[in-house]
């Protein structure tokens, strides 16, 4: 909760720099009443991550539809910050995935922006009310039709992005599970169960522990007779690595190879 006696930290994200300005100048009026600064602006999601990253804000006030990451997958990912700043969302769509926003939870300002509605929205981050983040994954994949284009894990301190089309696949290991790239791996505080529903048209399960990118697959190999840990293993393309398939799995898992 934002000290109430210093001004509250905002950053602004939206793509269009007009839209940014307007924000500016509202924030100027109402700063008599509610004390602000802008601590910086951005122009899409994973730059205002780097700013966050960089210096800390109270209240991101960010559209919902920008290039590279959208407002929505933004507030999912500022929930992982070690100080997650409150979200407003500022957008021209007044629909069906707008409404939803308006459980008092998360807030939400229809452009254009109005000055009484905005200080009303701060005032709410004032009074400490918390974003309803589990809303976040559902909506977001109305409003672009897919899932989250990044992950985030905490390393050192940091909040780091993950870019979904690099993620060769994922294994589980007792409450957390790995990301694979070809440069490296990233440890996320994810279930792989969640993993496999959002991202369906891009992963499929190999073996109860693994979830694969369809277009990683290389091939496969059936496992030795004695070979407790799998029936067969998948053959990944760029790493060297191999995945236990299950018997269960190895019928669907080739089906699906030969398919793409």
């Amino acid at each position: 909760m934002p000290n109430q006696e210093s001004p509250l930290a905002i950053l602004i994200v939206d793509d269009e720099p007009p839209a940014r300005a307007r924000l500016r100048e509202l924030l100027a009026d109402i700063a008599p009443e509610l004390p602000n600064r802008v601590v910086g602006e951005a122009g899409h999601g994973l730059a205002a991550l780097q700013k966050l990253n960089e210096e800390p804000a109270d209240v991101v006030l960010c559209d919902i539809r920008m290039p590279r990451m959208d407002g929505i997958e933004l507030a999912g990912h500022v929930g992982g910050l070690p100080h997650p700043p409150a979200v407003i969302f500022v957008t021209a769509y007044d629909n069906y995935a707008v409404q939803a926003f308006d459980l008092n939870a998360i807030d939400y300002l229809l452009k254009p922006v109005r000055a009484q509605r905005l200080l009303a929205a701060l005032q709410k981050v004032r009074a400490g009310r918390p974003p309803a983040a589990e809303l976040l994954p559902v909506i977001g994949r109305e409003v672009r039709g897919s899932g989250r284009t990044h992950l985030s894990c905490h390393e050192r301190g940091r909040l780091l992005l993950v870019p979904l089309s690099e993620v060769l696949y994922f294994k589980a290991d007792l409450k957390y599970v790995t990301a694979r790239t070809r440069d490296r791996e990233y440890l996320l505080d994810e279930a792989l169960t969640h993993l496999e529903e959002e991202f369906a048209d891009r992963f499929i399960r190999l073996h109860r522990a693994v979830l694969v990118a369809r277009d990683a697959l290389a091939g496969f190999e059936r496992a030795a007779g004695d070979d407790a840990e799998a029936y067969g293993w998948a053959l990944l393309r760029g790493v060297p690595d191999k995945l236990p398939v299950s018997r269960r799995q190895w019928g669907l898992a080739k089906s699906f190879a030969k398919a793409g």
